[in-house]
């Protein structure tokens, strides 16, 4: 199994997370975060005195797949999530050592 971490523009979250839940993928998590990104313009810009410089709001999308969606998962972010000229992000796959699930005993 993989964890797929991706960090995107807040702008392609509703598109990405669609074309994930067409291809069957819905356990998705979501957070919003800040980073340093290029902006997709201006608007995008806002000062941080906590990190001392310029951000944007992005969202960090995970989910956990089995080795063979791999590939399939992260086409379809980069594919989709691209905004823009350059770099619109980043994609990073770890290895999951074990998933348990919560359940009552």
């Amino acid at each position: 199994m993989k964890l797929i971490k991706a960090f995107i523009h807040h702008v392609r979250t509703p598109d990405v997370v669609q074309a994930l839940a067409d291809a069957g993928f819905r356990n998705i998590t979501l957070q919003d975060v800040r980073g340093v990104l290029k902006p997709v313009s201006e608007r995008e810009l806002d000062y941080s005195v906590e990190s001392g410089g310029l951000i944007i709001s992005e969202t960090r999308l995970s989910l956990v797949v089995k080795d063979e969606q791999v590939d399939k998962v992260t086409s379809i972010i980069r594919a989709v999530g691209h905004v823009g000229p350059g770099v619109s992000g980043y994609v990073y796959v770890s290895a999951v050592e074990m998933a348990l699930p919560i359940e009552a005993p």
